[in-house]
């Protein structure tokens, strides 16, 4: 996806070169936006819902009704037209709340947390129709806590208590993470912990689930003594094997620095 880019414009953001203070109205054609929490008019039908916001966009004639009946294929909503707001499922409301967000046909789209609280079945089909928006030219901007999300972004912004600590495509942040990642599958994580930070080669590591993530300077030739290391102090391996460090990772790893300043 591509993320939309705010720039200084005589001191204020701005958004296609546009000052979002003083021509608010202005971009408001331009620019699309979906809050986190369904905000839609919950008694009104699905089709009632776009002719309102058609209403409000000034959307009318000939095209109003293509795009409505665009828009219901493309959030695949034709057969649910006439169910109210209300008794949708949580994953129709989003894609009914990102189809009124396009009945304009914004060139900026902004989206905050759209998949919160969907299934994950759901959340693919918003991501497939993003996928799709993108593929049209339309910009995406979106706030998201998940990190699988933000690894299909163009350009990633990551925060912490409320401050932007870095930023740049998912490939260029990956590269934060010191060295190479092993993952240590052991029935003893407590154990592996406390003595993991002792390992002459150990960078870093991560606790996930059922395994850490260690990072050493050669995930390869750090195999064997690494396992050797651990029975040594009595610690179970079930497995250890290199593995590609994520987004997540990364993120966790400028969080813990952040914290170390």
């Amino acid at each position: 996806m591509l993320a939309a880019v705010l720039k200084p414009s005589g001191g204020h953001a701005a958004i296609m070169g546009y000052d979002i203070q003083r021509h608010a109205e202005h971009l408001r054609h331009f620019t699309g936006y979906m809050p986190q929490r369904f905000s839609l008019y919950g008694d009104l039908s699905v089709i009632e819902n776009l002719e309102f916001f058609a209403d409000i966009f000034g959307v009318r004639g000939a095209v109003r009704q293509q795009r409505i009946e665009r828009l219901l294929h493309f959030a695949r909503l034709e057969q649910f037209k006439a169910r109210a707001a209300d008794h949708l499922s949580g994953g129709m409301k989003k894609k009914l709340a990102l189809a009124c967000a396009l009945i304009h046909q914004p060139q900026v789209l902004l989206l905050d947390e759209p998949t919160n609280g969907v299934d994950p079945v759901s959340r693919r089909e918003f991501w497939d129709i993003l996928a799709d928006l993108h593929l049209e030219n339309v910009t995406i901007l979106i706030a998201t806590p998940y990190m699988d999300e933000a690894e299909r972004c163009n350009r990633v912004g990551l925060m912490y208590n409320g401050q932007l600590i870095q930023q740049g495509s998912p490939a260029e942040l990956r590269q934060f993470v010191p060295g190479e990642m092993l993952a240590v599958y052991t029935s003893d994580l407590l154990g592996a912990e406390t003595v993991i930070s002792t390992y002459p080669q150990h960078l870093g590591h991560q606790v996930y689930g059922d395994r850490i993530h260690v990072f050493v300077p050669d995930a390869a030739a750090n195999v064997q003594p690494l396992q050797a290391f651990l029975q040594d102090h009595d610690v179970p391996v079930q497995r250890i094997r290199p593995d590609a460090p994520r987004l997540e990772e990364a993120f966790i790893y400028l969080i813990t620095q952040q914290q170390a300043t």
